[in-house]
Protein backbone atom coordinates (compact mmCIF):
# COMPACT_ATOMS: atom_id res chain seq x y z
CA UNK A 1 0.00 0.00 0.00
CA UNK A 2 1.10 3.59 -0.91
CA UNK A 3 1.36 5.80 1.86
CA UNK A 4 -0.78 8.92 1.72
CA UNK A 5 2.37 10.80 2.38
CA UNK A 6 4.33 9.72 -0.51
CA UNK A 7 1.58 10.53 -2.93
CA UNK A 8 1.88 14.14 -1.65
CA UNK A 9 3.26 16.76 -4.67
CA UNK A 10 6.50 18.59 -3.35
CA UNK A 11 5.53 21.84 -1.69
CA UNK A 12 5.76 25.02 -4.07
CA UNK A 13 7.89 27.63 -3.23
CA UNK A 14 6.05 30.55 -0.65
CA UNK A 15 4.96 33.60 -3.30
CA UNK A 16 6.91 36.44 -1.59
CA UNK A 17 4.72 38.97 -0.36
CA UNK A 18 3.69 42.33 -2.00
CA UNK A 19 5.62 43.99 0.55
CA UNK A 20 8.68 41.65 0.23
CA UNK A 21 8.44 41.97 -3.65
CA UNK A 22 9.02 45.81 -2.87
CA UNK A 23 11.96 45.29 -0.98
CA UNK A 24 13.89 43.16 -3.09
CA UNK A 25 12.64 45.54 -6.39
CA UNK A 26 14.27 48.35 -3.92
CA UNK A 27 17.69 46.33 -3.16
CA UNK A 28 18.04 45.90 -6.54
CA UNK A 29 18.12 49.28 -7.40
CA UNK A 30 20.10 50.53 -4.57
CA UNK A 31 22.44 48.40 -5.44
CA UNK A 32 22.91 49.36 -9.01
CA UNK A 33 21.89 53.15 -8.74
CA UNK A 34 23.12 54.13 -5.28
CA UNK A 35 20.14 54.67 -2.78
CA UNK A 36 20.18 58.39 -3.98
CA UNK A 37 20.22 58.26 -6.90
CA UNK A 38 16.97 56.03 -7.24
CA UNK A 39 13.14 57.81 -6.44
CA UNK A 40 10.46 56.59 -5.17
CA UNK A 41 8.73 56.06 -8.61
CA UNK A 42 11.34 54.09 -9.71
CA UNK A 43 10.76 51.63 -7.36
CA UNK A 44 6.95 52.03 -8.06
CA UNK A 45 7.82 51.00 -11.36
CA UNK A 46 9.61 48.31 -11.14
CA UNK A 47 7.00 46.52 -9.41
CA UNK A 48 4.60 47.67 -11.96
CA UNK A 49 2.65 50.48 -9.42
CA UNK A 50 2.51 54.54 -9.15
CA UNK A 51 5.74 55.59 -7.02
CA UNK A 52 2.52 57.06 -4.29
CA UNK A 53 1.28 53.66 -4.27
CA UNK A 54 4.64 52.49 -2.26
CA UNK A 55 3.32 54.69 0.83
CA UNK A 56 0.28 52.40 1.54
CA UNK A 57 3.34 49.53 2.57
CA UNK A 58 6.57 52.12 3.41
CA UNK A 59 6.50 55.71 5.07
CA UNK A 60 9.37 56.44 2.93
CA UNK A 61 12.48 55.41 0.99
CA UNK A 62 14.25 55.66 4.14
CA UNK A 63 12.05 53.14 6.06
CA UNK A 64 12.11 50.94 3.29
CA UNK A 65 16.28 51.48 3.51
CA UNK A 66 15.70 50.44 7.07
CA UNK A 67 13.57 47.53 7.06
CA UNK A 68 15.63 46.15 4.50
CA UNK A 69 19.21 46.45 5.78
CA UNK A 70 17.80 45.72 9.32
CA UNK A 71 16.20 42.55 8.07
CA UNK A 72 19.32 41.08 6.65
CA UNK A 73 21.26 41.57 9.84
CA UNK A 74 17.98 40.16 11.95
CA UNK A 75 18.26 37.34 9.33
CA UNK A 76 21.95 36.76 10.06
CA UNK A 77 21.96 36.68 13.75
CA UNK A 78 19.09 34.74 14.20
CA UNK A 79 20.43 32.06 11.52
CA UNK A 80 24.31 32.39 13.12
CA UNK A 81 22.52 31.64 16.50
CA UNK A 82 20.28 28.60 15.43
CA UNK A 83 23.05 26.93 13.70
CA UNK A 84 25.43 27.33 16.83
CA UNK A 85 23.22 25.88 19.30
CA UNK A 86 21.92 22.93 17.23
CA UNK A 87 25.41 21.85 16.89
CA UNK A 88 27.56 21.24 20.05
CA UNK A 89 30.56 20.51 18.23
CA UNK A 90 32.43 23.46 18.20
CA UNK A 91 34.47 22.40 14.92
CA UNK A 92 31.36 21.88 13.34
CA UNK A 93 29.33 24.60 14.40
CA UNK A 94 32.05 26.77 12.73
CA UNK A 95 31.81 25.13 9.81
CA UNK A 96 28.32 25.65 9.60
CA UNK A 97 28.60 29.46 10.29
CA UNK A 98 31.15 29.88 7.00
CA UNK A 99 28.44 27.90 5.22
CA UNK A 100 25.80 29.63 6.38
CA UNK A 101 27.86 33.16 5.98
CA UNK A 102 28.53 31.79 1.71
CA UNK A 103 25.35 30.93 0.96
CA UNK A 104 23.37 34.41 2.40
CA UNK A 105 26.07 36.48 0.19
CA UNK A 106 26.07 34.10 -3.10
CA UNK A 107 22.06 34.84 -2.66
CA UNK A 108 21.85 38.44 -1.76
CA UNK A 109 24.46 40.33 -3.28
CA UNK A 110 22.24 43.26 -4.14
CA UNK A 111 21.79 43.41 -0.31
CA UNK A 112 25.06 43.32 0.92
CA UNK A 113 26.05 45.79 -1.63
CA UNK A 114 23.47 48.50 -0.36
CA UNK A 115 24.80 47.50 2.88
CA UNK A 116 28.22 48.39 2.06
CA UNK A 117 27.93 51.16 0.58
CA UNK A 118 24.78 52.99 1.83
CA UNK A 119 24.59 52.05 6.11
CA UNK A 120 25.63 56.20 6.28
CA UNK A 121 22.02 56.68 5.15
CA UNK A 122 20.15 55.02 7.18
CA UNK A 123 18.52 57.07 10.12
CA UNK A 124 20.34 57.33 13.19
CA UNK A 125 17.84 54.58 15.08
CA UNK A 126 17.93 52.27 12.32
CA UNK A 127 21.81 52.59 11.43
CA UNK A 128 22.15 51.59 15.89
CA UNK A 129 19.93 48.90 15.50
CA UNK A 130 22.01 47.70 12.48
CA UNK A 131 25.32 48.26 14.32
CA UNK A 132 24.03 46.49 17.58
CA UNK A 133 22.59 42.96 15.42
CA UNK A 134 25.95 43.02 13.91
CA UNK A 135 27.70 42.97 17.03
CA UNK A 136 25.80 40.23 17.99
CA UNK A 137 26.57 38.26 14.96
CA UNK A 138 30.26 38.83 15.17
CA UNK A 139 30.24 37.45 19.02
CA UNK A 140 28.57 34.19 18.07
CA UNK A 141 31.20 33.88 15.36
CA UNK A 142 34.21 34.74 18.07
CA UNK A 143 32.88 32.50 20.51
CA UNK A 144 32.59 30.09 18.28
CA UNK A 145 36.11 30.19 16.79
CA UNK A 146 37.79 30.37 20.35
CA UNK A 147 35.91 27.27 21.22
CA UNK A 148 37.45 25.85 18.73
CA UNK A 149 40.94 27.72 19.09
CA UNK A 150 41.07 27.89 23.04
CA UNK A 151 44.97 29.02 22.56
CA UNK A 152 43.89 32.46 20.21
CA UNK A 153 42.92 35.22 22.55
CA UNK A 154 39.83 37.43 21.64
CA UNK A 155 41.23 40.55 19.99
CA UNK A 156 42.73 38.28 17.33
CA UNK A 157 39.39 36.04 16.99
CA UNK A 158 37.59 39.31 16.60
CA UNK A 159 39.67 40.14 14.27
CA UNK A 160 39.84 36.63 12.17
CA UNK A 161 36.28 36.76 12.08
CA UNK A 162 35.74 40.53 11.06
CA UNK A 163 38.59 39.41 7.98
CA UNK A 164 36.74 36.21 7.01
CA UNK A 165 33.20 37.76 6.79
CA UNK A 166 34.74 40.80 4.39
CA UNK A 167 36.45 37.79 2.35
CA UNK A 168 33.20 36.38 2.08
CA UNK A 169 31.00 39.75 1.42
CA UNK A 170 33.14 40.49 -1.53
CA UNK A 171 31.30 38.31 -3.62
CA UNK A 172 29.38 40.95 -5.39
CA UNK A 173 32.48 42.25 -6.47
CA UNK A 174 34.34 39.10 -6.99
CA UNK A 175 32.73 36.67 -7.97
CA UNK A 176 33.21 35.06 -11.50
CA UNK A 177 32.87 31.10 -11.31
CA UNK A 178 29.82 29.48 -10.84
CA UNK A 179 27.82 29.55 -7.50
CA UNK A 180 29.05 25.88 -6.40
CA UNK A 181 32.63 26.29 -7.48
CA UNK A 182 32.67 30.00 -5.67
CA UNK A 183 31.14 28.90 -2.80
CA UNK A 184 33.94 25.89 -2.28
CA UNK A 185 36.44 28.37 -2.91
CA UNK A 186 34.71 30.35 -0.64
CA UNK A 187 34.91 27.75 2.32
CA UNK A 188 38.20 26.69 1.81
CA UNK A 189 39.48 30.19 2.32
CA UNK A 190 37.55 30.73 5.25
CA UNK A 191 37.91 27.90 6.77
CA UNK A 192 41.77 27.98 6.01
CA UNK A 193 42.32 31.53 7.44
CA UNK A 194 40.26 30.32 10.61
CA UNK A 195 41.72 26.94 11.13
CA UNK A 196 45.04 26.79 9.91
CA UNK A 197 48.19 27.73 12.35
CA UNK A 198 51.14 28.93 10.11
CA UNK A 199 54.39 26.88 9.33
CA UNK A 200 57.29 27.27 11.98
CA UNK A 201 60.13 29.74 10.13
Amino acid sequence: MTSNAAEQPPASPRTPSRREQILGAAADLFARYGFHGVGIDDIGAAVGVSGPALYRHFRSKDAMLGEMLTGISEKLLRGGRARTTSTPNPAEALESLVRWHIEFALTNSALITVHLRDLDSLTEPDRHRVRELQRGYVEVWVQTLLAVRPEMDEDTARAATHAVLGLINSTPHSARLDTGTMSELLHRMAMGALNTEPEPG
